[in-house]
């Protein structure tokens, strides 16, 4: 029988009806951190431009067309592919580049090509395809040419929030509890996703979109730890994972409704207002209770097992003096030597060794690799060709099956013989894109889909797996420095897919070639699958090097307060 807060689970079930309930309810508002994560694609889209026309337009050339209008010629023109020349009624003849424009010096007949004097002047204004993409932030406030960078730099700077909020949000967590930061993110987030739609400049546009990244990332690191607490062991690595698959449908969302509608600010409120029902039911959550118990209130957590047992239609007999057995149980003075030897830690000692500082690097490789990988082909995947909004829906479309997949795989053939053979499966397809015709875009998707598959396994193992290969004395500073890693590698993700304007495939190839390299270090990682969770240094650096007979049982309390990090 297990003991501790973890025995409720055996008494009350592991996954019963109450906390079937409350998990979809949560995992519910995780559709809004997907959302507002990847809501950039299109908020920043940047259509087909050029220099604002002078007035009077009677004709209009580009390559051997000719048109009477402006407007007409948005279908045929190609960025980059030479200017477009226009004539006004008083036959002056100009050449229109998207960041210059020049007039014909006496020139006599209007045809393309002109050898004579020009006149060159910059850009006052600009004038935008509306086909595609009716109004964006790029459009509304010109951040094009040399403002350009303004609107690369919105991705960065909401990645720079994420890495923030997740710091945050985690720490309070651990002090006011989990419940109150869940309402306080849940209720910013609708505040601050419907004051984005309504700024009325670039600078308090940013400002709020950093704002709205804090209070995404802190429900999302905050509601993974609350369905650990409240799922049992059983299934907890299904549930876990799962919360992934919710910023899945979130990505979805963001392409339906990006291919919907075509105003930015509009855009900006029904994804926002998509996820708050979330607010009419979020203040009836309970805290969890581990929480309750570590903090010694026992009333509240007595009346939370009395109403999991009614619902989960149980007789309530189960006390709050059931779960502290195996706790506080230890001397005090013991307690005390424990916590000085753990204040003595620090990142140093995952170091500690040639074989604890290969495992650490190997680690920190994939969280990184893990979330470059992620966000460069869900970002970059409206630039792979074909149908932008179809392609953004396949990206969120296969995670779905890569988690169910990847559930199956570890608990089956073991957390490395999982991660390993999706990374290299990831480099391979995103190194074969260099071998694809640029015409051929369909094969070009299909291998960058199947990059984003593989490198999802390997990013949602990653969590379970780095708390296996620590002992439980430096395993919250493991999990910890590692999501740092995978916070610096989605404030890289954005800059990684601006390198699509040298060539469309870099990224990818980018990812494929990190993947591959980082999948043949995992090989050299040991296996953990079935190993009972290690409490020193020393049996953690033997795991894989010879049979662990310590008769330890895993400690699924230690599991939750590790992914806290």
């Amino acid at each position: 029988m297990t003991t501790g807060v973890e025995r409720l689970f055996d008494e009350l079930g592991h996954f019963k009806r109450f906390q079937a309930c409350l998990y979809f309810a949560a995992i519910f508002q995780a559709i809004s951190c997907g959302i507002h994560y990847l809501a950039s694609v299109f908020l920043v889209e940047t259509p087909k431009f050029l220099c604002n026309p002078p007035l009077n337009i009677t004709d209009v050339l580009y390559k051997n067309l000719s048109f009477t209008s402006l407007a007409d010629i948005w279908t045929h023109y190609k960025t980059g592919d030479g200017p477009v020349v226009v004539r006004t009624s008083q036959g002056d003849q100009w050449e229109l580049s998207p960041c210059l424009k020049a007039l014909r010096l006496d020139a006599i007949n209007f045809q393309y090509e002109f050898f004579g004097n020009k006149s060159v002047e910059s850009c006052g204004a600009f004038v935008y395809d509306h086909s595609e993409v009716e109004q964006s932030i790029v459009t509304d406030w010109d951040l094009v040419c040399e403002r350009e960078w303004l609107a690369k730099l919105t991705q960065p700077t909401f990645m720079l929030g994420v890495l923030i909020g997740a710091l945050m949000f985690g720490d309070a967590a651990d002090r006011i509890g989990r419940r109150p930061v869940l309402m306080a993110t849940s209720l910013c987030q609708f505040i601050f996703g419907v004051t984005v739609a309504f700024t009325g400049n670039y600078y308090l546009f940013v400002v709020m979109r950093f704002l709205l990244a804090t209070v995404s990332s802190g429900y999302l690191v905050v509601v993974f730890v609350y369905v650990t607490e409240f799922t049992g062991i059983k299934v907890r690595t299904w549930t876990s994972m799962h919360v992934h698959a919710a910023f899945a449908v979130g990505i979805m969302v963001v392409a339906l409704v990006g291919y919907l509608v075509r105003v930015w600010w509009i855009y900006q409120i029904i994804l926002t207002l998509s996820t708050s029902p979330f607010l009419l039911y979020c203040w009836k959550f309970p805290e969890t209770p581990f929480y309750l118990m570590a903090k010694g209130r026992y009333k509240e957590a007595q009346e939370l097992l009395d109403t999991m047992a009614y619902i989960n239609g149980l007789p309530p007999t189960l006390k709050v003096s059931d779960l502290q057995d195996g706790c506080d149980r230890t001397p005090l003075k013991d307690n005390k030597q424990a916590m000085e030897v753990e204040k003595r830690l620090s990142m140093l000692d995952m170091f500690g060794s040639l074989k604890m500082a290969g495992r650490s690097a190997t680690c920190w490789a994939i969280w990184f690799i893990g979330s470059l990988g992620y966000y460069v082909f869900s970002l970059g995947s409206v630039n792979l060709g074909g149908n932008q909004y179809i392609n953004l829906f396949l990206a969120g479309a296969v995670e779905v099956p890569s988690y169910l997949i990847g559930c199956f795989a570890m608990d089956r053939f073991g957390r490395k013989k999982t991660c390993a053979p999706a990374l290299l499966l990831g480099g391979v397809a995103c190194m074969l894109i260099i071998v694809v015709p640029q015409d051929v875009e369909v094969l070009a998707i299909v291998l960058s889909m199947t990059g984003k598959f593989a490198i999802a396994i390997a990013f949602g193992l990653i969590y379970l797996y780095t708390c296996e290969l620590y002992p439980t004395i430096i395993r919250s500073l493991a999990v910890g420095s590692g999501s740092m890693m995978c916070r610096v590698g989605s404030v890289v993700a954005p800059f990684c897919v601006y390198l699509a304007d040298i060539w469309i495939y870099l990224p990818q190839l980018i990812v494929g070639i990190l993947a591959f390299i980082i999948g043949i270090l995992t090989m050299f990682l040991p296996e953990t699958l079935g190993e009972p969770l290690t409490s020193t240094l020393e049996e953690a650096e033997a795991l894989g090097s010879k049979p662990n007979t310590k008769n330890t049982e895993v400690n699924a309390l230690e599991m939750n307060q590790s992914i806290k990090a």
